[in-house]
């Protein structure tokens, strides 16, 4: 049997193509920048691919209701639908590929893969804001964390290379892109997470602020700021764009002015600082994970995110190890380190595909 794993995002359509028994990589592809013709697209996608037998679909947001990867039918996609408007720039694109993909391949197994799912073993500690109660029961306000494709497979690479059972490990996995979330896992589950009721909060991001004092949108707003620029501001003009002008980081390490240098300093400072979080809610941490596009080619954002936490956790890089990891799992702390780093490269859509393949696996 062949799946595909289709990412329909907002504004990309990533793909790739697996032999499902021995998850051999058949065919990948992507395309960017997709503002127009997006079922035209998806649906020439899917007629160049030959012998599908699943399609399975990245989906942001799966609510409260989805702690695993589930097989399409009308009521899911219903659910999908009401979901919408907690991830508005994601669902609706989502569900543009499951409709064009059951329209195209009727006649194949349509299955859903959640960000959300693999932080809903979070305890209501971790996933209520303190906010009024009613809110949640109301409206369902409350931390749901993203990236949990990445998360999982992390988790699972990393109890692969040090030889453990996923449930006996306490890890920090850190996935460092454009978009950007910090989670720590306690005894192989999702036990709190950065990103909250929308993938804003947590880490500095490309474009997006992360965490900050709400009270500014209240003051904004009565300096006369609409909804709708607020949005605009804290999603697309903020992090690291909103402090030195770029949200490349390849572009701001290269640059020697002070407001690139501001802009490292302050991302590096807010991943420590959840590290250190992370590490007094575990208590015993077994590895920390570097990965992302960030985490896994910057190795200046590595060292500056780890610097100093020698003296108090006793985590130390291996500089020349940190230099060189680059496309593969690699080991990047010293020997006197007394919690083991990692780079390791993410594989959304391989993890994606080994759901399916257990949901298959397991519906039979």
């Amino acid at each position: 049997m062949r799946i595909l794993v289709l990412n329909s995002g907002s504004s990309s359509i990533k793909y790739k193509f697996y032999d499902l028994e021995s998850m051999e990589l058949i065919a990948h592809g992507a395309l960017e920048e997709v503002k127009e013709n997006r079922h035209e697209l998806i649906e020439n996608i899917l007629c160049e691919l030959h012998n599908i037998d699943i399609v399975a679909h990245r989906v942001v947001h799966g609510g409260e209701r989805f702690h695993e990867a589930v097989i399409i039918d009308e009521d899911v996609t219903k659910e999908i639908q009401k979901l919408c408007i907690l991830a508005p720039l994601h669902n609706p694109s989502n569900l543009d590929g499951i409709k064009t993909a059951k329209i195209v391949l009727p006649q194949c197994i349509q299955i859903a893969v959640f960000d959300t799912a693999f932080h809903q073993t979070m305890p209501p500690s971790s996933y209520m804001y303190a906010l009024s109660k009613e809110l949640y029961e109301k409206y369902g306000i409350r931390r749901y964390g993203f990236h949990g494709t990445s998360h999982s497979y992390l988790l699972k690479e990393c109890a692969r290379v040090m030889h453990k059972e996923a449930s006996q490990l306490n890890i920090i996995t850190l996935h460092l892109g454009n978009g950007a979330s910090a989670t720590a896992i306690k005894n192989g589950k999702s036990y709190d997470t950065s990103m909250g009721f929308t993938p804003l909060e947590g880490l500095v991001m490309g474009t997006r602020s992360g965490d900050f004092d709400p009270e500014i949108l209240i003051y904004l707003m009565r300096l006369g700021y609409s909804a709708d620029q607020l949005e605009n501001l804290i999603n697309k003009k903020s992090g690291l764009l909103g402090i030195c002008g770029s949200s490349d980081l390849r572009e701001i390490v290269k640059k020697d002015d002070s407001d690139s240098h501001l802009a490292l300093a302050i991302m590096s400072q807010r991943i420590k600082k959840y590290i250190g979080a992370y590490t007094a809610l575990l208590g015993r941490v077994d590895a920390i994970i570097f990965s992302g596009g960030v985490g896994e080619h910057s190795y200046h954002v590595r060292q500056m995110s780890l610097d100093g936490l020698k003296s108090a956790f006793g985590i130390a890089l291996d500089q020349e190890k940190n230099k060189q990891a680059l496309n593969k799992t690699a080991l990047i702390s010293s020997k006197e380190s007394k919690v083991p780093v990692f780079m390791i490269p993410t594989d959304e859509e391989l993890e994606i595909a080994m759901q399916a393949h257990q949901l298959i696996k397991h519906s039979k």
